[in-house]
């Protein structure tokens, strides 16, 4: 198993010692863009740590997102994608078909990028409808790590939130991660 992290803007200092990977939260909806992005990739690349980026979307639009997403997220081979489908800040939530519309598009767009699918295991249970998660699914569910209360095969599984978003990856190495990451 592999240890990594997730980052958005709330995480100004974050350390890498130990992580093999860390996601950075580079946009939401059409209209916001992680401020401390560079700064956080940087810190992730000097790590050596494979580096993924996720959208979080709000429902509807779903193909303005993913570019939005795209035009604001730096294209390097070996990183990694993927859209953060959960509840919003007022309270609303993107359908199912919104988050596979992103997905195929995000697709569409950069081919040679693996795309994952990150949700909760609450809305995997009960809001999505198709069981589509683009390369894989990363799956919210606290409790110990590797070990998500689902009946569905995962990339990524996030298994704490204190005092940071801690995850593990079902890669055998860091090494067999960046291979499966370049597409």
């Amino acid at each position: 198993m592999l240890h990594g992290v997730d980052v958005s803007t709330y995480q100004t200092d974050f350390d890498t010692d130990g992580l093999d990977f860390v996601f950075v939260k580079a946009t939401e909806g059409r209209s916001y863009v992680n401020p401390k992005l560079k700064n956080q990739v940087k810190r992730a690349r000097d790590a050596e740590c494979v580096v993924g980026f996720y959208h979080f979307l709000w429902p509807g639009h779903a193909k303005e997102q993913a570019h939005y997403f795209l035009e604001n997220t730096p294209e390097n081979e070996g990183d990694l994608l993927a859209v953060d489908w959960e509840r919003t800040g007022d309270g609303t939530r993107a359908s199912s078909a919104d988050k596979d519309r992103f997905i195929r598009e995000v697709k569409r767009l950069r081919p040679h990028h693996r795309v994952l699918l990150y949700c909760n295991r609450s809305f995997w249970i009960n809001h999505d409808t198709s069981a589509y998660d683009g390369d894989g699914l990363w799956i919210a569910d606290y409790g110990k790590a590797a070990e998500p209360r689902i009946d569905a095969a995962w990339r990524i599984h996030q298994y704490t939130d204190d005092p940071i978003d801690k995850n593990v990856a079902d890669f055998p190495s860091r090494k067999a991660l960046r291979a499966w990451a370049t597409v």
